[in-house]
């Protein structure tokens, strides 16, 4: 049966709940995805907003990949461009065309919302997410820095 993509609105908490299930498991990241998860005011203030954008494979009532992205209205010129925070496909899944569907779904959403480009990250070593995004753009070599935040525990 073929997945359906599915673009999360306010009403979708438990859609939500489900995506944080798959990231934690797929990124083997519970702490990051678990433990302090939002109210559901929050979460629906994110998914009712425009600069939120999470997208959802679903496959018999069952999240089988997703992807979580920020829209940011640029200073320097009237122009938006999109940033893929977290995408994931859960590994039974995994070679079926769902990460490329995700992307092709947030690609129509840019082109309706004005955006100018799409952007990821890769982790060095990590093959098939550098192949699949070799495959639909084109690749640049930046650096990422986490800058610490004075009175935070982990800063």
């Amino acid at each position: 049966m073929p997945h359906e993509i599915r673009h999360l609105t306010a009403e979708d908490l438990p859609l939500l709940d489900s995506i944080l299930d798959l990231f934690a498991e797929a990124f083997d990241a519970p702490e990051a995805y678990s433990a302090a998860r939002p109210s559901p005011a929050w979460a629906r203030r994110l998914l009712g907003g425009e600069a939120f954008i999470a997208l959802a494979a679903v496959e018999q009532g069952a999240v089988t990949g997703a992807l979580a992205a920020y829209m940011l209205d640029k200073f320097e010129q009237e122009r938006r461009e999109i940033y893929i925070y977290d995408l994931a496909v859960a590994a039974p899944h995994r070679r079926r065309g769902i990460a490329t569907a995700l992307i092709a779904e947030l690609q129509q959403i840019a082109a309706e919302r004005g955006a100018w480009v799409i952007y990821v990250q890769a982790d060095y070593g990590d093959a098939p997410a550098v192949a699949l995004y070799t495959k639909l753009g084109v690749r640049e070599d930046v650096m990422h820095f986490d800058i610490a935040v004075p009175g935070r525990a982990d800063g």
